[in-house]
């Protein structure tokens, strides 16, 4: 998988960026090639300037599906709104996005459970 990230900062007011997010999705949901999204609320910066408030993320199968997903009428008109809802407060950056089951997750930390002395096993 691949994915379009959009990291979203503090807005000077955030109601109109509320009203104006359904536009973008609108758009953005009809890019050709799109696989799936995710959105995050932020709820606390650990660490790093500036200060974001919202992830969105947008998957495709490849770079290239991503690259014509973006230059499709669609991808034009969900960035033309994207840029006006966020008065360019935002970054975008694209990721090859892995993940591991949580099958995978579970046999890992059984192995590492084992493998530890008797006595600093929970």
């Amino acid at each position: 998988m691949y994915k379009l990230v959009i990291l979203i900062e503090a807005l000077d007011d955030w109601s109109a960026f509320e009203a104006g997010w359904p536009d973008f999705l609108h758009h953005a949901e009809r890019m050709p090639g799109l696989r799936r999204e995710a959105t995050s609320r932020v709820d606390g910066m650990l660490y790093g300037q500036p200060q974001y408030t919202l992830m969105h993320e947008l998957f495709f199968d490849s770079p290239e599906a991503a690259r014509q997903a973006m230059s499709s009428p669609q991808g034009r008109l969900a960035g033309k709104t994207l840029q006006e809802i966020t008065q360019g407060k935002m970054a975008l950056f694209f990721a090859d996005h892995k993940e591991d089951a949580l099958e995978n997750i579970r046999k890992y930390q059984q192995s590492t459970e084992e493998e530890k002395p008797p006595g600093d096993r929970e």
